[in-house]
């Protein structure tokens, strides 16, 4: 069992930075591989970034990619994703999701159902 728990977000400006944390806990955090998903109002939950067990391997979406990083801490059991040139349209609810991987340097994880567990989400509101 992991437990998730996203923070950082907030409300800024197009144009801005982020960077969004999600601190996991109750199981070994180098056997998940992680990632990030966000969700806007009235659409679906959609994958943004992943990064394998290890931190050598990434993925991004193409809507963000160029714009956003991800990056995990081991020693703190932390994944991060820092944001910047935020546009309107990366509004969402931010959710960090853990996959139980085999394979240390996999990031290609971007369906949803391939995600074991998930964080209760952080808002991230950016104004034009």
């Amino acid at each position: 069992q992991v437990q998730l728990v996203e923070s950082g977000g907030g409300l800024v400006q197009a144009g801005d930075s982020l960077r969004l944390s999600c601190a996991a806990s109750g199981s070994i955090f180098t056997q998940y591989a992680m990632g990030w998903f966000r969700q806007a109002p009235g659409k679906e939950r959609e994958f943004v970034a992943a990064i394998s067990r290890s931190g050598g391997r990434v993925f991004y979406a193409e809507s963000v990619k160029g714009r956003f990083t991800i990056s995990r801490d081991n020693a703190q059991n932390t994944v991060y994703l820092q944001m910047n040139s935020l546009r309107p349209e990366d509004t969402a609810s931010y959710y960090c999701a853990a996959k139980s991987s085999y394979t240390i340097e996999r990031a290609f994880y971007v369906q949803i159902d391939e995600y074991d567990y998930w964080g209760q989400g952080t808002q991230v509101t950016v104004s034009s």
